[in-house]
Formats: structure tokens, sequence, C-alpha cells
């Protein structure tokens, strides 16, 4: 068994540019051997002699031989990233994490709610699910964004729409004259979904202000808290429960998450 403190080299097969803030790279191990990961985990990625960093992994585990990252340019490791483009060289350590509990969700309603950059771990989970589409009930998208240009994955999302079998909806906070869509938060889309309460299980991932208000939205829609699923960003150093910065109450969140049901941090303030 391969420690999980064992860095490996990760060969960048291509990158762009997705926005001025966040890019996309694909990445292969070597001997193309999977990563074997499940949606909502991550993995820590590192370049020597400036640092690492915990890092979403956005492809869905159907993706063989290779995965996905998205990296918003945000420090010294993120810009360094930034830099790199296809043939360069990364350090990969990983998967960790608790990913989405996918035999839970088989079977029943999803309702997706990604608020910006949330929508890069969601995505593993989302093209999990439409691969496995047989697996699961209804699909429903909400997607909520800055502007129309922080839309991550345009043509992406706009299969998705076009869908039959599943119900997609996206709103920004700040339009421009070419969007036709949905101006407002988030939270306004939810009211809106049409969903049956006791086989639905709402999966969130965002910027930590939207928790508060999405959450009070679907207890609205009479979603149990046990079905209520959150992915939370936290400062994770080491992925492995030694160095503490993600403690969060009794959790350590790159260890026990950073997948969260509410009914789990339900009155810790530091989650929410």
């Amino acid at each position: 068994m391969e420690s999980q403190y064992q860095t490996k080299p990760g060969k960048i097969l291509s990158a762009k540019k997705l926005t001025s803030m966040e890019k996309y790279f694909k990445i292969e191990l070597p001997k193309k051997a999977n990563l074997n990961y499940a949606p909502g985990q991550f993995v820590m990625v590192s370049i020597p002699g400036i640092g690492e960093a915990p890092i979403s992994l956005t492809s869905s585990p159907s993706l063989k031989g290779c995965f996905e990252l998205v990296v918003r340019n945000a420090g010294s490791l993120t810009s360094a990233l930034h830099k790199m483009e296809k043939g360069d060289t990364v350090g990969i350590r990983g998967p960790f994490g608790k990913g989405f509990p996918i035999d839970v969700l088989e079977g029943n309603d999803l309702l997706f709610v990604a608020g910006g950059l949330g929508i890069v771990p969601l995505r593993s989970l989302i093209n999990y699910v439409l691969d496995n589409r047989r697996d699961f009930g209804k699909i429903s998208i909400l997607l909520g964004c800055k502007t129309p240009q922080d839309m991550l994955f345009g043509d992406e999302i706009e299969i998705w729409e076009r869908r039959v079998d599943v119900e997609f909806n996206c709103t920004v906070d700040k339009s421009d004259p070419d969007w036709k869509g949905n101006v407002g938060l988030i939270t306004s889309l939810i009211p809106h979904v049409d969903l049956d309460s006791e086989r639905t299980f709402a999966i969130i991932c965002g910027p930590p202000i939207m928790y508060k208000f999405v959450i009070q939205e679907l207890i609205k829609k009479e979603i149990p808290e046990s079905q209520i699923i959150l992915s939370l960003e936290r400062n994770m150093k080491c992925g492995v429960g030694k160095c503490g910065h993600c403690q969060l109450g009794g959790y350590y969140c790159c260890q026990q998450g950073p997948v969260f049901t509410f009914e789990e941090i339900k009155g810790k303030h530091e989650a929410l």
C-alpha cells in the first residue's frame, strides 16, 4: 500500500484559461495510473521550491487514465501553476477527504446548488451522475455566478441546459447586455424548483456566506437536515489530519470532510 505522504509526478496533458482567475488542467499519473478517487475528494498539488496546496478534483471518476483540476490564481503556488502548460510536471498526493456518499444518493432525486467556484467540486459528482444516469432520479442543477464572464465550463453547461433529463437554471449577480437569464442571488431560484422533499438530496458548494441562506430555503422546502449535503472549504495544508489547520469543532475537515451533512455540522458556528 502506497503512503499517503508519497508525492507522484503528474504530467500536464492540457491546460487552458477558463476565466481571468481560473485555469483548467488535465493531468496524467505515471503509467496512466488511475487516481481512484470519489467525487468530492481533493488532492495536494505541489511545485518544488514553492509549496503545496489542496485542490478539488473536478473530473468524474468515470474519466480513466487522467484527472482534471481547476485552479484559481490566489497565491504563490497557484500563481506558479497558472504559468505551467502542457508537458510540465507537478507533484500529486492523494486523494484525500471524504467524498459525496454515492451509495446513499443512488435511487434518489438530486438538487445541486453551486455558487461561483463551487461548481468545480460539484462538476465531479454531476458528471458521474450523468455518466450513470439510470442510477439516479430527477436531477436539478442551480448555478449562481457574479457575472456571465465568471461562469466556468460554459460548453458543458450548454449541454446540461439542452438535456431533457436535467432541470438547469442559472442566475448572475450582475448582468451584461447579452445576458438573457435570471439576475439575482441563487436563493431566488430555489422556491421555483419542483421537488419531492422525502426523496431529494440537496448538494451545496459555494462561498461560505451562501450556505446559511441556501439552507434556510431548503428547510422551507422541507428537505430533511440529513439530506442536505455540504462541501466545506477550509484552510487545509497537510491533508492527513496532522497540522490542525482545518479543525471544525470536533472534526478535521481534511479527514471527516470536506463533505458533511447539515445534520452533522448544525450548531457549529465555525462551519457556516
